[in-house]
């Protein structure tokens, strides 16, 4: 007995540094990204103040922002390849699986979800207007001609439908005002009344008090012409939309589409991998981007107060769509208490929350990593249909993401009013449909964020170097923005079996259903699988072969 107990005390000493070391080694492995990206944030913090007590010149500061340039560089040559490949990949596999009804109940509530988030980002974000204030180092005002609502809606419209798609990707359609002085015709000059200017006389000129005549003419109108330009910033409008039609439409060519789709993914594929390892240059990056930000800043403090101001904009935004909005939806259409129902969904949600990531080892298939938990909570706690959700669930995984659009929306609004840039309402549709359109293309990008807002920046001719303000709060946001994403998908799904009801009412084919074939004894027996997998237990059916019985039916 005694040797017994020393040799589990030995066995427990020596496992516990091998426990240790799995540990370390798998939160490296899942956190080690976010773990260097706070480091570099906080120390490109400390660096920038270090650097301000040194009076570095312009030129300078240009040479120490320079890792950081190459960062920027970076993410701005993989915006094309990225937009391109991703939309015409996942839009033409996605066809060929969102045919039918449910397909396209569900593609149509994705999409209007996203665009409602967007819109909700944008309201908070003008009425709160976090970054008014705050004023970077060589900022001007755009003092310029206001441009009309019609000018920008038309403006919009024709970047839509680009008239060359080689200058669509490096310069898009802008209305120029020139202004110019109208001349005053013969006619309004005749009829000009005569002015007389009575100069007052005073103790030293007692003379000067006969009137005296003086032809004043009135101030010049000056009137602004429309004319076509350019200016040097992507079309991301046009290319985003002839990159999902192409894709919808080789779906629909089936075979013949298939070369085409297959070049597509491999790009695709090949853009993912350049962008998994640039992320690994990004805690280098940052750490310079964020200092050479706050060399140029010329109230840090101001600048902090801000961005602390455009963190309770997004969470507010976010909590207004995941926990108002969306349920609201679940309510009218399903006419059940959503509240039950997202009380079964807190272990996804936790989980969402606390790893802040979508991505799996099984990165190719486009799963998130809280995917197998929400696909739980839906069966065995709300109940829904396993069709359903193995469809609404994959899916979601690839074009919903309500807490990214909303983010971008507000990311981008808030640098334009830092830079004191004031956006024209042709701008705001802008970034809505291009903060829709970047987040269907998010899943599967790391840090995807910072990644599709450099897309929504260019849109609207931002400087897309000034992401590194929201770096600073960027990794804790993501959770937030992730879990809302997830209870997006979640909702949908109990959405579409509500609507779908009726089109599954029929038991289930017999194509998904594997029956195990054993002699099996009336006691306690172990299952072939894990409890979650059992769907029916069939009663003790017993036929006539002597060696085979048929009584549990597995998934």
């Amino acid at each position: 007995m005694l040797e017994r107990v020393k040799t589990s005390l030995r066995s427990l000493v020596d496992s516990r540094p091998r426990d240790l070391k799995a540990s370390l080694k798998t939160f490296c492995q899942r956190n080690g990204l976010l773990t260097l990206s706070v480091i570099s944030v906080v120390a490109g913090c400390l660096l920038g103040f270090m650097m301000r007590n040194m009076q570095l010149s312009e030129q300078a500061k240009v040479y120490f922002s320079f890792p950081g340039e190459l960062l920027m560089r970076m993410l701005k040559m993989l915006i094309l390849p990225l937009i391109t490949s991703s939309l015409m990949s996942g839009l033409s596999a996605m066809d060929s699986r969102a045919c039918g009804r449910m397909g396209v109940i569900t593609i149509t509530y994705y999409l209007w979800t996203t665009f409602i988030a967007v819109i909700v980002g944008i309201i908070l974000v003008l009425i709160i207007h976090p970054g008014a204030g705050a004023v970077k180092e060589g900022d001007r005002a755009n003092n310029g001609p206001v441009m009309t609502s019609a000018d920008a809606l038309l403006d919009l419209i024709r970047n839509m439908f680009p008239s060359n798609l080689i200058e669509a990707t490096f310069q898009q359609y802008r209305t120029q005002l020139i202004p110019s002085i109208k001349p005053l015709s013969s006619s309004r000059i005749a009829g000009i009344a005569p002015n007389f200017v009575y100069i007052v006389p005073d103790e030293k000129n007692p003379k000067l008090g006969t009137a005296v005549y003086l032809e004043l003419t009135p101030a010049p109108e000056v009137i602004y012409k429309s004319t076509p330009g350019n200016s040097r910033e992507m079309n991301v409008l046009g290319i985003v939309l002839f990159s999902a039609t192409i894709g919808l439409l080789l779906g629909k060519m089936g075979e013949r589409g298939m070369p085409m789709v297959n070049v597509c993914q491999c790009i695709n594929e090949c853009v993912m991998k350049i962008i998994s390892a640039a992320v690994w240059y990004f805690p280098f990056g940052i750490v310079f981007l964020v200092a050479g930000k706050i060399l140029e800043m010329q109230d840090p403090t101001m600048i902090g107060k801000k961005l602390g101001l455009y963190a309770v904009t997004v969470v507010s935004g976010l909590l207004i769509h995941g926990l108002i909005l969306l349920p609201t939806f679940y309510f009218l259409i399903t006419k059940k208490n959503p509240i039950p129902y997202v009380r079964g969904l807190l272990q996804a949600l936790v989980i969402a929350l606390a790893t802040s990531s979508r991505q799996v080892a099984l990165r190719q298939k486009g799963f998130s990593a809280t995917l197998p938990i929400t696909m739980k909570c839906l069966l065995e706690n709300n109940r829904v249909d396993r069709r359903i959700a193995r469809f609404v669930l994959p899916v979601g995984a690839t074009i919903n993401m309500d807490g990214t659009a909303l983010y971008e929306a507000v990311a981008a609004i808030f640098i334009a009013q830092v830079n004191q840039y004031d956006l024209d309402f042709g701008q705001i549709i802008t970034i809505s449909i291009t903060a829709t359109a970047a987040s269907i293309g998010a899943a599967g990008i790391p840090q995807a964020g910072l990644v599709t807002m450099v897309i929504v920046l260019t849109s609207v001719g931002l400087p897309a170097d000034d992401i590194t303000l929201i770096v600073a709060v960027d990794w804790a946001l993501d959770r937030f923005r992730t879990m809302i994403n997830v209870l997006g998908d979640a909702l949908a799904a109990g959405i579409i079996a509500h609507i779908c009801r009726k089109d599954f009412m029929p038991s289930m084919e017999k194509d998904d259903l594997i029956c195990s074939v054993q002699n099996l004894p009336t006691t306690e027996i172990p299952l072939l699988a894990s409890k979650d997998c059992v769907f029916e237990v069939i009663g003790d059916t017993v036929t006539e072969k002597p060696t085979v019985y048929y009584n549990i039916c597995q998934v």
